[in-house]
């Protein structure tokens, strides 16, 4: 396609899927044009496209009769189908919440669902590929699982390369003709973030937990985009030397690496001590914050060094400002040194080189539809034929279908439910709200009750007796937590600030309000109780990580409890990751782990040696013992029973 294409030089140097991949399965689709259904389907199923009952996300799709809706990779919106026989009669747009169709379009372009094929010989070659570069430990690891398995993990594009034989580079895409112009330092940049990926993969290489495949396998080198750029037609712009003009002023400007902050040394702001005496002119500092919150942070982080800052808020206050250094609020991305004169220099220096993390972009939340209301009768209607479920006063059935039948010579639509002996139930539509989705077990083996048996009203008013017994036993419970007296974590404010301000994104204000919140509480002499509550992506994690944090570094054990074996393993590496500058001891418990290995974090738990640990639900079984817990994270705790959460409680 024609066009001009603007890309930074990292996106220039990252490997791509083959281009026959893409062209094999890369699908148009006009108006007029030929389609056969089912080939059409294979072909989809192929490219890595989910087949559902009704298209809600990106790479589904749906046939039903001669409409076919899809919603492609990388669209803004889904498409509906219309076939008349087998010819493309119409596409159109359609809403995912009502389903209604809107404008129609001409054509569309279908790419794959994902960057990499997932069928079976797919998987076969990941698999060979994996083994043969990772010691078999690492095929533990459940990423590894997932894949082989058929379900594609977050970050499993990762592992893209090995998926293929050989992999393809933005120069393969692109037309012999293409010009390729080069503006600024391109090959400057090249270097360095050639030199920032191997410098990381030399840092993470030996964690097992994560895998990590070679630079190489994933970006062209600094040397073979040179050679694939000289092997096109290219303009190189750059800045020249303007004729001096009388009020103008040539200024050196120099890019600043390595300043970070080390809270280990004895001198943590040595680094910055060092770039200041290696100026040769005197030199001011100018810290550049991204957020006001931030600002305070940085100002309060160096107030005790010889570099406290002041706080400017123009260039006329920069001028008068008489001290060293000075702070304002600014997005700047790198830090760079600005020599005036032979004899003055400003040095900028942004504050997240200086905490030694890189800006990250704040992430932009996903522009959600609202929800329609009238959705939950749709679909509930979609309710398949046979799946069993229950009437509040009739007990368990098995849905049989919707019938349309005259009830006092009004003809209305009725939920046939089957119960057992054949006998069955009719509900009025209206009435749907006494039906529910039965959650009891095996679907395929449902017991169903007996109409105008007392079967089920005894059942209930037994499970109801329980209910009460289990009301009273934790009103119990929690009559006792209020009465003991709990941990008032101590929270060293510095080192907790320090963790908090490595956080590479601003707080959102919620996020912020449910931070405050909790260690609010932890600082209290009571046990707290808190929920926290958030769509996904909304920051969760975050502040169960901050809360973790204080309880460690008061000298408490800290217990997850997570529903699932792969959530576990992705909570540990964040955990890991987040806590990597701290001296905390991580471990995780599933079914992942060998005995061996867990027998080992039992035992760490039971001694005091583990400080955080992540686990399923072998976290509450009786033969883990902890020697001085003080903080429980229940994630996504509708999936666990009251007696699951409360076996914490009773601690």
């Amino acid at each position: 396609r024609r066009g001009i294409y603007i890309m930074p030089i990292n996106t220039v140097m990252q490997r791509l899927a083959p281009v026959s991949y893409l062209s094999q399965y890369l699908l148009f689709l006009e108006v007029g044009q030929t389609l056969d259904i089912s080939e059409f389907r294979r072909k989809l199923e192929k490219a890595g496209y989910l087949h559902v009952s009704q298209v809600m996300s990106h790479s589904e799709f749906s046939v039903r009769g001669s409409i076919i809706d899809l919603y492609p990779m990388g669209s803004e919106q889904p498409y509906r189908i219309d076939l008349f026989d087998d010819e493309i009669e119409t596409i159109s747009h359609f809403n995912t919440s009502d389903q209604r169709s809107g404008d129609k379009v001409q054509q569309i372009r279908l790419l794959p669902a994902r960057e990499f094929p997932t069928d079976d010989n797919a998987r076969k070659l990941f698999r060979q590929n994996f083994l043969n570069q990772f010691d078999e430990n690492n095929a533990k690891e459940s990423v590894f699982y997932q894949i082989t398995k058929g379900t594609m993990p977050g970050g499993s594009e990762y592992y893209l390369p090995l998926f293929f034989n050989d992999t393809s580079t933005i120069f393969d895409y692109l037309h012999e003709n293409t010009l390729m112009l080069i503006h600024g330092d391109v090959f400057g940049r090249c270097e360095r973030f050639w030199q920032d990926i191997t410098h990381r993969y030399d840092q993470y290489r030996y964690n097992s937990a994560r895998p990590l495949l070679k630079p190489e396998q994933l970006y062209l080198d600094s040397t073979q985009v040179f050679a694939r750029l000289k092997e096109r037609a290219r303009i190189d712009i750059s800045s020249t030397e303007l004729e001096k003009k009388a009020g103008r002023h040539n200024f050196a400007v120099t890019p600043i690496t390595d300043i970070a902050l080390n809270s280990q040394a004895k001198v943590p702001y040595q680094a910055l001590q060092r770039l200041i005496q290696s100026q040769k002119a005197s030199s001011r500092i100018v810290f550049c914050a991204e957020t006001q919150g931030r600002k305070e942070n940085l100002i309060s982080l160096l107030k005790k060094t010889p570099y406290a800052p002041t706080t400017i808020k123009s260039f006329a206050q920069y001028q008068e400002a008489k001290g060293l250094s000075s702070v304002v609020v600014g997005r700047v991305e790198d830090s760079f040194s600005v020599q005036q004169s032979k004899t003055d220099s400003v040095i900028f220096i942004t504050e997240t080189q200086l905490l030694g993390h890189q800006i990250t972009q704040r992430r932009r939340r996903d522009k959600r539809q609202a929800t329609d209301e009238s959705a939950i009768i749709r679909n509930l209607a979609e309710l398949a034929t046979g799946q069993p479920v229950v009437h509040i006063e009739h007990g368990v059935g098995r849905f049989i279908g919707l019938q349309t039948l005259d009830a006092g010579g009004v003809t209305t639509e009725f939920v046939a439910i089957e119960y057992a002996k054949g006998a069955k139930l009719y509900v009025p539509v209206s009435s749907l709200h006494f039906i529910s989705r039965y959650s009891g077990g095996d679907p395929d083996t449902a017991p169903l009750h007996l109409l105008g048996n007392d079967t089920w009203t005894k059942a209930k008013e037994k499970a109801a007796k329980k209910v009460r017994d289990v009301a009273a036993e934790l009103l119990n419970v929690y009559a006792k937590r209020a009465a003991k007296p709990g941990f008032a974590h101590e929270i060293v404010w510095e080192e907790y600030k320090k963790f908090a301000d490595s956080f590479p994104f601003p707080e959102t204000p919620d996020q912020e309000q449910a931070i405050n919140a909790v260690v609010n509480d932890m600082g209290m002499p009571s046990a707290m109780d808190r929920l926290v509550c958030g769509d996904v992506g909304f920051g969760k994690t975050e502040v169960a990580m901050r809360a973790a944090f204080i309880a460690a570094n008061a000298g408490k054990q800290v217990s997850i409890l997570v529903p699932t074996t792969l959530l576990a393993q992705q909570h540990f590496e964040n955990f890991v990751n987040r806590f990597a500058d701290w001296p905390f001891n991580i471990q995780v418990l599933s079914r992942f782990v060998s005995a061996k290995d867990q027998r080992a974090v039992l035992e760490g738990i039971e001694s005091g040696n583990v400080d955080i640990v992540v686990g399923t639900h072998k976290l509450i079984q009786n033969d883990v013992k902890f020697k001085d817990l003080g903080l429980v994270i229940i994630d996504e705790e509708h999936r666990f029973g009251v007696r699951q959460k409360d076996k914490f409680k009773a601690l």
